[in-house]
């Protein structure tokens, strides 16, 4: 979930593109969580900083859902060490750093997700 249409656009063609990933973009925390029993995802990536719902509260909403459970790596350029401990005690798997590079992004979510399942 991306707020910001230009990031959202980068990086959807690097995931897919780069990484083979299939990516279904939400401009909003609410849209997400609406979307989420048709989408089923794998893996969320959420950004922190969105109007409205943010990142924290998508995911504390995204927990009450069935199969809500699934990993969620933040991405958000507030990456101060008590800032990542905060996201990994709210069940955060993962921080990717903004900005971030498109030619790794798909790169760094496939280690990550190579961690879940090792």
């Amino acid at each position: 979930m991306e707020d910001d249409p230009d990031i959202q656009v980068v990086a959807t063609m690097a995931l897919e593109s780069l990484g083979g990933f299939t990516v279904f973009p939400c401009g909003s925390g609410a849209e997400a969580l609406s979307r989420f029993a048709e989408i089923s995802p794998d893996l969320v990536l959420l950004d922190v900083m969105m109007p409205g719902m943010d990142g924290p509260a998508t995911l504390t909403a995204l927990r009450q859902l069935p199969a809500g459970d699934v990993p969620v790596v933040f991405m958000t350029a507030r990456v101060q060490a008590h800032e990542i401990a905060r996201y990994r005690e709210m069940g955060a798997v993962d921080v990717i750093a903004k900005p971030f590079d498109p030619m790794t992004l798909a790169e760094t979510v496939q280690t990550i997700w190579r961690s879940l399942t090792s």
